[in-house]
């Protein structure tokens, strides 16, 4: 537990919200100390280590993934002026306090651990990846799927901790994506005290909205776990002065997708002259097709949970995107597991538990030592 305490708190210490350099030198150095496997750098910053059956062509292949980059601190959480300084990093009453903790920097932790202690079975590779840019949609993720990394099956270590109830770390089989449109809709422009002169831009984007609204919300069902998709218009943007016919107007929604299901947003657009969607973001949902690989990691956790008398848990459904959409896009079968609970992750007070953490050390090393 010191270890991963002590561990934590050097990653944790190293500012990564604006570059991600000195964190994945960290983690690229105690790789190459503490491990014999091979240890890569790519050239996005991301750190990937192989050890176990990597010279056999044939060899299944378990990664345990996470990332190194963090949203910006609040200045409380930072020991220099503003943002310059390093994070701040506390450890009081079984918890550790500082940006990053949560999200995700302690299960970065516990995975390197796990990744150097186990022994994996004989025919399969050991993968550990540590990921930039997963806070601004995945950039690292993509970087080395285009790459060629393609791992049989992962574990990312974002947070699963106190979903099903209090005080367990469950197993995430499936989450949510999410996807950021604009429905545009063009016009043109007359004076307003001639409107029929001209095309309102604002009221065909309207005509868009109540078609959103009469969209159901997208839902899937994962190893027997329900997915439950939204669908909201946020911002309504148009018109420039109040006596012109405006020419555009903007309705942008926000939809969490799930797997094998999204809102036909084309499909109002189609139907509504003068509107057109425009996507800005599409980060995919996860869903995991390998029921067998599954259940044996909640067997896993399970047995963790059990040696210290606490509930079982269970298998769970994310309302977040990580990461793991990105390999699953790739044909990576993914789990997700890890310290972070509810609320925790990009707030003024985040913090990860020393026993959730240790807990998943337990399970990545528990999953990669198992016959799967």
């Amino acid at each position: 537990m010191d270890e991963l305490a002590d561990l934590t708190e050097r990653l944790v210490s190293i500012p990564s919200h604006e570059d991600e350099t000195a964190a994945g030198d960290a983690i690229e150095e105690w790789l190459r100390a503490e491990t014999d496997a091979t240890v890569e750098r790519d050239d996005a910053g991301n750190v990937l280590a192989f050890a176990g059956a990597t010279d056999d062509p044939d060899a299944a292949s378990l990664a345990l993934v996470g990332h190194h980059d963090v949203v910006p601190p609040a200045p409380e959480q930072t020991a220099g002026e503003g943002l310059a300084g390093e994070y701040v990093v506390e450890r009081r009453d079984g918890r550790i306090y500082g940006r990053g903790t949560a999200d995700m920097k302690g299960s970065v932790a516990a995975a390197m651990l796990a990744f150097r202690d186990a022994t994996p079975p004989a025919g399969r590779e050991l993968v550990f990846a540590s990921f930039v840019g997963e806070e601004v949609g995945g950039e690292g993720a993509r970087h080395a799927i285009d790459a060629g990394f393609a791992p049989d099956r992962a574990v990312v270590a974002e947070g699963s901790t106190d979903y099903s109830k209090p005080g367990v770390t469950d197993v995430v089989v499936a989450h949510r994506g999410r996807r950021g449109s604009r429905l545009v809709a063009h016009g043109e422009a007359a004076h307003a005290s001639e409107p029929e002169a001209g095309e309102n831009a604002i009221y065909r984007a309207c005509d868009a909205v109540d078609g959103v609204r009469g969209l159901d919300a997208p839902e899937a069902t994962v190893l027997g776990n329900d997915v439950s998709g939204s669908l909201a218009v946020t911002i309504v943007d148009g018109g420039e002065t109040w006596n012109v016919i405006p020419e555009r107007c903007e309705a942008t929604v926000d939809e969490r997708t799930v797997p094998g299901d999204r809102a036909d947003l084309a499909g109002v657009a189609d139907a509504t002259p003068g509107v057109e969607l425009v996507v800005d973001q599409d980060l995919p949902p996860m869903a995991c097709g390998d029921a067998a690989f599954a259940d044996a990691a909640l067997d896993i956790a399970r047995a963790v949970h059990d040696e210290r008398d606490l509930d079982a848990p269970e298998h769970v459904t994310k309302p977040h995107a990580t990461d793991a959409g990105w390999l699953a896009e790739a044909g990576t079968d993914c789990l997700v597991c890890g310290a972070s609970e509810p609320g925790e992750a990009h707030t003024d007070t985040e913090s990860a538990s020393l026993e959730a953490l240790d807990r998943c050390r337990r399970i990545y090393a528990g999953i990669a030592e198992r016959e799967l």
